[in-house]
């Protein structure tokens, strides 16, 4: 199975403070499966480091005020481009973040507070009908 994966699960450190935070579960398919790394974020334009983000209302602000929505919009539909171009089958993103968040997205107070919502890039796979799922779910993968 080919899965296109957040690349800071695997270890790329692409997040937006500069680091990595990979899973042992996700990093574990790779002896089964094919993983295609991807962060929407760098792809969207966004540096690495960068001041964190968060979504709320339908925009993603950085915690200095700064509207990122429409790298993070560019970064979903890249994702989308890149998922396809690679013939994935699903995918494996990270939990509350703005772009790949599933279930939860940090609020927009950039006081960890959560609220039920998808990233950019989980709310278009799935308007495409892609399985996604997060780090947290992976044993719900058909086929895992």
């Amino acid at each position: 199975m080919r899965l296109l994966v957040s690349a800071c699960l695997l270890g790329v450190p692409c997040r937006y403070d500069g680091k990595s935070i990979p899973c042992p579960a996700v990093l574990s398919l790779a002896k089964k499966h094919q993983l295609v790394p991807f962060c929407p974020e760098i792809y969207g334009g966004l540096p690495t480091p960068r001041p964190p983000a968060e979504a709320k209302d339908g925009r993603v602000l950085d915690r200095e005020g700064n509207d990122k929505t429409a790298q993070f919009v560019r970064g979903a539909s890249e994702a989308l481009r890149v998922y396809r171009l690679a013939d994935c089958e699903a995918a494996i993103l990270k939990s509350r973040s703005p772009s790949c968040g599933l279930h939860q997205i940090y609020d927009g107070s950039f006081t960890g507070a959560l609220v039920p919502g998808s990233g950019f890039t989980a709310a278009l796979f799935r308007e495409e009908g892609i399985q996604v799922f997060d780090e947290e779910h992976i044993e719900e993968i058909p086929g895992i």
